[in-house]
């Protein structure tokens, strides 16, 4: 048996999830220095500036260092993207409250639509933060492109909205896990699938 082999893996799998907690633990601290409504979008897309960078393959990188110069340099921008979402999605409540508020036989008919343009809402959030942490982009090319990229994926997003709905049920079950496993978990879901269909793009755009 390799005994240097197991102690080198588990010394690796540690250093991962200590620097997993470590993510998850700036996300929460940042979002609550912003008092959340400031603070979440541009903590969260310093998060994903720190996975991203893992993804291609700035493993050594410094976390606090990483995560802090981005939070500063993406902070009105990301909030701007923060409010276009939040707009849609009061935009898209409202609507599900006249269909709940005025239920009959026509309005029953726009259900389908309203669950489509939903789910297509939803699965275009996996990419936003992603597209807006890899390209130096607008907030409407951000939007753009990320229901653009999630028509050309579906499989993978299918997976990602899978992946989510599992991640979010699990920490329900074990809510202290949270602090140091919520936010950091999505990110590695969402922009593993993420970049890989940048460089599909990317690489289809080239031929």
């Amino acid at each position: 048996m390799d005994t240097y082999g197991i102690w080198s893996g588990l010394y690796k799998a540690m250093d991962w999830i200590m620097k997993l907690a470590i993510l998850n633990i700036l996300w929460i601290l940042f979002s609550l220095a912003g008092l959340i409504v400031f603070g979440f979008f541009p903590s969260t897309v310093a998060m994903f500036s720190v996975v991203r960078k893992w993804m291609i393959g700035n493993e050594e990188i410094p976390i606090l260092k990483t995560f802090w110069t981005a939070y500063k340099r993406e902070f009105l921008k990301s909030n701007l993207l923060g409010i276009a979402i939040i707009l849609v999605g009061l935009v898209l409540l409202l609507d599900f409250l006249f269909l709940q508020r005025f239920h009959n036989g026509i309005t029953s008919l726009l259900y389908i639509p309203f669950l489509i343009v939903t789910c297509l809402f939803v699965c275009m959030l996996f990419y936003m933060i992603p597209i807006f942490v890899h390209y130096e982009m607008k907030i409407p090319q951000v939007i753009k492109n990320s229901f653009f990229v999630v028509l050309m994926n579906p499989i993978p997003t299918f997976f990602m909205l899978l992946g989510s709905v599992f991640i979010i049920l699990g920490l329900t079950f074990v809510p202290p896990i949270s602090l140091l496993f919520s936010g950091n978990l999505l990110a590695l879901l969402f922009m593993k699938p993420a970049c890989n269909a940048f460089n599909k793009i990317y690489v289809k755009h080239r031929t």
